[in-house]
């Protein structure tokens, strides 16, 4: 069964919007800096991608009924969501309630944890002021529940939350409904806002660089953390044809695979990368030669960047397709990467174009890879892999493909 794509949202630090981040994309503007929002130890030390607007600024974007949306996480993904409806043309409350099965999966980690930093830091001053009721969205499902109401999802609701794939498998899983009949249409993405909790526990482990990071780069120092939401909307072919919908491209392929090596450590031997890409190929019918791009996880620390090189390596011999990670332009978005990743691969489709992977100056000895390190528009862009990979060894690789007789 083919699964089309047919709506694209996103905020990111390079971008408030789709056509923002493919401009950024494009003449590549990083959206690494320093901290103007979140307030932690950190700021003038640990360079983020963080978008560059209060909470306020971000729901003055929008007018939200439900009051829970004061939140960051759930104001950055109502703004991607809405902007994905808004592409699909689904955006009217009863598009969503219509007689085709509509679902919503979100993958996040972080959840309403800012607005619970702040009512710790109150209680801990003064615990007549802190009010539980500020910390009932903690729960990463709550933000999810909160849009859904405020857009009037219905049919399926969930969210997951396995780490830095979260957005990715909540692809994966949108697509495996609609295949089963379960649903006819999902939009599907993920989110993660900045936290001081996310800040100071990535800082523990030592893999935050202290300068913008140079993903696959021999001198790499780790990674800069960073914020945002990506989400598209995948449609049955039978739902397509329904509405007439404008199709982008494609989800031909998916896999997900854990190679139960280490809690935060990637498998040397990129066991758990090489499985979940083997899938995604295999579920798609494609060849490793097909594939005309790949954007990797790439997060820049030592540990990741060269266990997913030796998968790469092992998939698609010693001259893999061009890849580049765009984490150097918008920081990790942790939960949210895979979201804002497939976004780029269906970009990279509609536009024919490679996108950069900033900073890189230097191969890794022990692969030998070279990255693209500029814009490329002279490579015919059939299909895409997007690799996400997370802590906990869940690996995901999404499989995009260009559909014949469509334009881009």
């Amino acid at each position: 069964m083919q699964i089309y794509v047919t709506g694209l949202g996103l905020i990111s630090s390079i971008g408030l919007n789709v056509a923002q981040n493919l401009t950024s994309l494009i003449n590549g503007k990083s959206g690494i800096g320093a901290f103007e929002y979140l307030s932690t130890r950190h700021q003038g030390i640990l360079p983020v991608g963080e978008i560059k607007l209060s909470n306020q600024a971000l729901a003055d974007m929008f007018e939200p009924k439900e009051s829970g949306l004061g939140l960051r996480n759930a104001l950055l993904s109502m703004i991607a969501v809405k902007e994905a409806l808004i592409h699909a043309g689904l955006f009217a409350n009863d598009q969503l309630a219509a007689s085709m099965r509509t679902g919503l999966i979100s993958g996040t980690t972080v959840g309403g944890m800012d607005t619970s930093e702040d009512f710790y830091a109150l209680y801990l001053k003064d615990p007549s002021k802190g009010r539980l009721r500020n910390i009932i969205h903690h729960d990463p499902g709550a933000v999810t529940d909160l849009l859904a109401r405020e857009l009037g999802f219905t049919h399926f609701v969930s969210t997951i939350s396995t780490a830095c794939s979260s957005a990715a498998n909540a692809i994966m899983l949108g697509a495996r409904m609609i295949r089963q009949g379960l649903l006819d249409r999902v939009v599907v993405g993920g989110t993660d806002a900045l936290t001081r909790f996310t800040v100071n526990g990535f800082n523990s482990l030592m893999i935050l660089d202290k300068s913008p990071c140079k993903p696959f780069d021999a001198n790499r120092q780790g990674l800069n953390l960073g914020e945002g939401a990506g989400f598209i909307v995948l449609e049955s072919a039978a739902a397509t044809k329904r509405r007439e919908s404008h199709i982008l491209c494609s989800l031909s392929g998916y896999g997900n695979a854990n190679d139960a090596h280490h809690q935060t450590a990637s498998s040397p031997d990129g066991r758990g990368a090489f499985m979940a890409m083997d899938a995604a190929l295999k579920v798609s019918g494609l060849s490793p030669h097909d594939i005309s791009y790949i954007n990797v996880h790439g997060t820049g620390t030592s540990n990741n960047d060269l266990s997913e090189g030796i998968a790469i390596k092992r998939i698609f011999g010693e001259t893999p397709p061009p890849f580049s990670s765009t984490k150097a332009f918008t920081g990790h978005t942790l939960a949210a990467a895979g979201g804002l990743e497939a976004v780029y691969a269906v970009l990279a489709i509609q536009t024919q174009q490679i996108f950069p992977n900033l900073r890189f100056e230097t191969p890794i000895p022990a692969l030998g890879l070279v990255p693209e390190t500029s814009l490329r528009t002279d490579v015919p862009i059939q299909h895409v892999l997007s690799n996400s990979f997370g802590f906990g060894g869940n690996c995901t690789s999404l499989l995009f493909s260009k559909c014949l007789g469509i334009s881009s």
